[in-house]
């Protein structure tokens, strides 16, 4: 499994991006998304951006892996709800290319 980290950019030179997470900062490579903007926000997965997001989408990722970490140490699933509060009550979507072939009956994509 993969877990994606948000950050907030804080400077840009060229195709690599300073950025922040609470007081942890690293030098995040941004040649998968292109250009961006100090204080915008992308989500990161081993040093690089992965896709550039607004800061209310960060807000829920960064609710849902303290919710992990918290499972983790012991808390009760139970209780976390509130951190998954986008989630609930959504029905799960396919990428267009298999909800494509989902649809036309194909058992392979």
């Amino acid at each position: 499994m993969c877990i994606g980290i948000p950050m907030r950019v804080i400077e840009v030179h060229g195709s690599e991006a300073r950025c922040q997470r609470g007081d942890h900062f690293e030098t995040i490579d941004l040649q998968l998304v292109g250009p961006v903007a100090p204080d915008s926000y992308v989500l990161t997965f081993l040093g690089a951006a992965r896709e550039i997001i607004d800061a209310e989408r960060a807000g829920h990722i960064e609710l849902a892996l303290g919710a992990l970490a918290a499972v983790s140490n012991g808390a009760d699933p139970a209780a976390l709800d509130h951190a998954f509060a986008d989630l609930i009550g959504c029905e799960p979507t396919l990428p267009p290319h298999l909800e494509e072939a989902r649809r036309r009956g194909a058992s392979q994509a």
